[in-house]
């Protein structure tokens, strides 16, 4: 059966369908030894129901979202302080950066809203209307072209960073959730969490070229560009599928911590970060063997996970304790 997100963080209005999420939590062994595990060294105070999280790499800034107060927080990422506090749209929950235009897309899910925000004033300049229950969202650099996965009406919109239009819209499988795009090979990855695939989007023709079959209730996808492979959550099997970026084909399935969503790389590839839910942990993936070789206690719900680039530092949003977990360098 499906669940609804809003059972598991009740006091986030995002009002979607809901997605599959039944099983055990699997135990997840470390292979390092303790003195080389990474640990939780700082805790940074945001918004209500943290969500999804993107750094800009040109200023060292992290914009989480806070989906119950309808805010994005702005932490510079030298001092791990809070720098202001930006109204946006009713329960966002993504946020995606085009560092050279200088602009960060927020997803607002009630409403069907993207909020553009000037990351040099901090200040909404532009709402552009998108599809259903809009969730995840990703930027491609060099095109200025924004991805949008909405979750209600199975489609991928495709907005114009540069006029903030809408130019296409491309129908994807059950439930789109999660999105991923590889500059590099200007495809575009979107999870589809009721149908257990995930679309792979040719970003030159906004068409889909392939549908690959993945775990239980896909929801969140993060890909390491240096290695082209793209890691899947599989939020009900507690599984992340790993695809290679060259052959669309899935090479492995790894077990990690109960309920994930999101993932992240590291800059080469030799990091893969999965935020586990219900365990209140984070699976450190080895990206070399596929196998997970540290479990990192963070706050409560854990949710949105991704890298700084420029620090190394990796930042957690804890969407039940309103606060940004930041693991050490590793």
């Amino acid at each position: 059966m499906i669940r609804s997100f809003a059972v598991r963080l009740r006091g986030v209005r995002l009002a979607l369908p809901a997605v599959a999420c039944a099983a055990a939590v699997l135990a997840v062994p470390a292979a390092a030894s303790a003195a080389d595990q990474p640990m939780v060294i700082s805790t940074v105070g945001v918004g209500d129901g943290p969500l999804g999280a993107a750094v800009d790499p040109e200023t060292n800034d992290i914009y989480v979202v806070n989906a119950r107060e309808d805010t994005v927080s702005d932490i510079d990422g030298w001092t791990n302080a809070v720098t202001a506090t930006i109204p946006v749209g009713t329960a966002p929950h993504g946020v995606a950066i085009d560092w050279r235009t200088g602009y960060a897309f927020v997803t607002n899910t009630v409403g069907n809203t993207v909020s553009v925000i000037d990351t040099d004033t901090d200040t909404v300049t532009a709402t552009i209307p998108v599809g259903s229950h809009p969730v995840g969202v990703a930027v491609d650099v060099p095109s200025d072209t924004v991805y949008v996965a909405n979750f209600g009406s199975n489609t991928v919109s495709v907005i114009d960073g540069g006029t903030d239009t809408v130019t296409a819209t491309i129908r994807v499988g059950s439930h789109p959730s999660g999105v991923a795009d590889n500059p590099e090979t200007d495809y575009v990855y979107v999870t589809n969490s009721a149908a257990n695939t995930v679309s792979v989007i040719d970003g030159g023709s906004d068409t889909v070229t392939a549908t690959v079959k993945v775990g239980d209730a896909p929801l969140a996808i993060g890909l390491s560009i240096a290695t082209n492979t793209v890691y899947v959550s599989n939020h009900a099997d507690n599984t992340v599928s790993v695809i290679d970026g060259h052959t669309n084909e899935v090479i492995a399935t790894i077990p990690v911590g109960g309920e994930p969503f999101q993932v992240a790389s590291s800059p080469r590839g030799q990091r893969i970060y999965v935020a586990n839910f219900t365990d209140n942990t984070v699976s450190v993936i080895d990206g070399d063997t596929n196998g997970v070789i540290a479990t990192i206690p963070v706050g409560r719900a854990p949710f949105g996970v991704m890298v700084d680039r420029i620090t190394g530092l990796v930042y957690v949003t804890n969407s039940d304790d309103e606060s940004v977990s930041v693991i050490a360098r590793h």
